[in-house]
């Protein structure tokens, strides 16, 4: 079953880790996903984040830039295996090559440091798709996950009062234009509302799960879900313990199970249909501990989904269909 992965942080992991010294290349690595791993796992497309920490970075445009460089590197020096996407075309050339497919992402609106120039040029790039917002707030609009103050772990509560920025929605607005798709993965509740305000297109929540069964606020509410659904949008499930289910006895859940990745999709179908729903790992950004291993496992995933009562064509739809449909009218 071709596998299309709308968010992975493994770009980021061989950046930090080369800069301590080590020959980490995309082709083989210990990391979730690697080039070898990715071909087991039957991929076709497999989205690559830049990601950027807000309050680690001083110049968030000039290290989003850094990791940019890494994945045009791995691009040439793998050519013969994955090629770049910048249009539904490539995708289609890739396929027809043989070779597996990669589309660039930013995961943090805050490397445009609020300039609409920047943007541009990240999109003259390839970048296709942007998160709004990481965990901080930033120019555009502000995360639900809110940091405390004192050292004790995150207040994780939705924000339903702080909407876009000004600058923000210009930003979802000239994203539409130029055809990078928004991201509404880490943004609040209240710019959640704004980006289907302020949009006409569909868009994605690239790594989300159903709030209903894990109450985490990066998940979707049922209310998301549909509304996602009736503008054409997609969510892809997201491979993160806390993602998937509650807290046990206190302590964040540590093990991330196929069966658990599923009842999401349930509850996401008969929200939304199955049309909205499809992949977002969040391989190389998570630490729980996946019961599929790594990315080349993710046919278990399939598996299991035919065990709770998917039909081929569903399976087939959420491992790729749904997101090649988005992809193709917005591409």
């Amino acid at each position: 079953m071709k596998v299309v992965d709308m968010h992975c942080d493994t770009i980021y992991e061989l950046y930090e880790r080369r800069k301590k010294g080590q020959e980490e290349k995309l082709s083989e690595n210990d990391l979730h996903i690697d080039l070898s791993k990715m071909q087991a796992g039957d991929y076709l497309l497999q989205n690559f984040a830049v990601y950027t920490h807000l309050e680690r970075e001083k110049n968030p445009f000039e290290y989003a830039m850094k990791l940019i460089d890494v994945f045009y590197e791995e691009m040439e020096a793998n050519s013969d295996r994955i090629g770049m996407v910048k249009s539904w075309q490539d995708i289609e050339n890739n396929r027809k090559e043989g070779k597996m497919s990669a589309m660039l992402t930013l995961e943090e609106g805050g490397a445009c440091q609020g300039e609409p120039a920047y943007l541009r040029d990240f999109y003259r790039l390839g970048v296709r798709m942007m998160t709004l917002t990481w965990n901080f707030p930033n120019e555009l609009g502000y995360p639900n996950r809110i940091l405390s103050e004192d050292g004790r772990p995150p207040l994780c509560v939705p924000d339903t009062e702080h909407g876009l920025t000004e600058t923000g929605i210009v930003f979802v607005q000239e994203m539409e234009r130029l055809g990078m798709i928004p991201d509404i993965s880490h943004l609040n509740d209240a710019g959640i509302r704004d980006v289907f305000r302020y949009t006409k297109k569909p868009f994605v929540a690239s790594h989300s799960n159903a709030r209903a069964l894990a109450g985490h606020p990066r998940n979707l509410t049922d209310e998301m879900i549909r509304a996602l659904a009736e503008r054409g949008g997609v969510a892809g499930i997201n491979f993160c313990a806390a993602f998937l289910k509650d807290k046990e006895d206190g302590a964040e859940p540590v093990h991330s199970y196929c069966r658990d990745m599923v009842k999401h999709m349930k509850h996401m179908k008969q929200i939304g249909g199955i049309g909205c729903i499809g992949l977002g790992s969040d391989f190389d950004g998570i630490v729980s501990v996946v019961e599929m291993g790594d990315c080349s496992g993710m046919q278990m995933l399939a598996e299991e989904m035919e065990r709770q009562g998917f039909c081929m064509g569903e399976i087939e739809a959420v491992f790729h269909g749904n997101v090649l449909r988005l992809y193709q009218e917005l591409l």
